[in-house]
């Protein structure tokens, strides 16, 4: 499907929409769309889940607007369609200072779920000046997008999770004041 005529982004911005991301199976079937159009039997094959639950899935995403009906055809006798997402990406309001980060969520749970075999995980904890702080999450944008523009659909999926923040001051747990 060609992407030049997709909007570069949908900024979440209604209840309807974001109760929609937040659900971890629409998060799968959105990666299951961010690169080729698929229909509700092939998202359900790829996700694991039953054609009428992707049906139903996939039904609330097109309602709030994060994916659509790219085609259409006639396979005998009922129409199947093909769906993709509505944009190139999808911008989430802020949670707010306490409140939890959909994606970051979402991630987790695809990374728990993902064979050990297969992740690349690692944390570091820096201490960096503003500028350096900026130059890194700049660097780490660009990496994506390099990356990101090499994607080949023909491939496996691989996802890329990054967070870069500066912890909040004074947060403690219970292993650290022992």
């Amino acid at each position: 499907m060609p992407t030049d005529d997709l909007p570069e982004t949908i900024h979440v911005t209604t209840d309807e929409q974001l109760r929609a991301v937040s659900n971890l199976t629409r998060h799968r079937i959105m990666a299951v769309l961010r690169f080729e159009p698929a229909t509700i039997t092939q998202i359900a094959d790829r996700v694991g889940l039953a054609k009428g639950s992707s049906s139903y899935h996939v039904r609330l995403l097109e309602r709030a607007g994060l994916v659509k009906v790219v085609r259409t055809r006639k396979v005998r006798g009922v129409m199947e369609r093909y769906y993709a997402m509505a944009a190139r990406s999808i911008t989430l309001p802020d949670p707010g200072e306490g409140g939890p980060d959909v994606l970051m969520r979402h991630a987790v749970a695809d990374l728990e779920a993902s064979p050990v075999e297969d992740r690349h995980v690692r944390m570091a904890h820096l201490r960096l000046t503003d500028a350096q702080f900026a130059e890194l999450g700049e660097r780490l944008q660009s990496l994506a997008n390099e990356y990101r523009a090499l994607s080949d659909p023909a491939l496996p999926d691989t996802s890329l999770v990054f967070a870069l923040f500066h912890p909040a001051s004074g947060t403690r747990t219970e292993e650290d004041a022992k």
